[in-house]
């Protein structure tokens, strides 16, 4: 699944209007990568929520920020498998 999310990232980051030319796993969110400010984080954890059903909340915002694109696809792998548990 991460590489769904990394996928699914880097074309949401193209739709609100960020280079992502060359974007990938190791790429980080912050400014020596995708450089997003806190709206962006904020609007990409919405795309995010509605996609794959996991929630960020308030706190999780900071921490988002300073991710790479692997680390947060697996951040949001790991909230999705845990929601698939709790459904079972």
């Amino acid at each position: 699944m991460s590489a769904d999310v990394v996928a699914f990232t880097i074309e949401s980051l193209r739709q609100m209007n960020f280079d992502v030319d060359g974007a990938g796993a190791d790429t980080v969110f912050g400014p020596a990568g995708v450089d997003l400010d806190s709206l962006a984080v904020a609007e990409l954890a919405l795309r995010v929520e509605d996609a794959y059903g996991v929630k960020f909340g308030e706190e999780d915002m900071e921490r988002l920020a300073i991710m790479t694109l692997g680390e947060f696809a697996a951040d949001v792998s790991a909230r999705a498998s845990s929601l698939d548990g709790a459904v079972k």
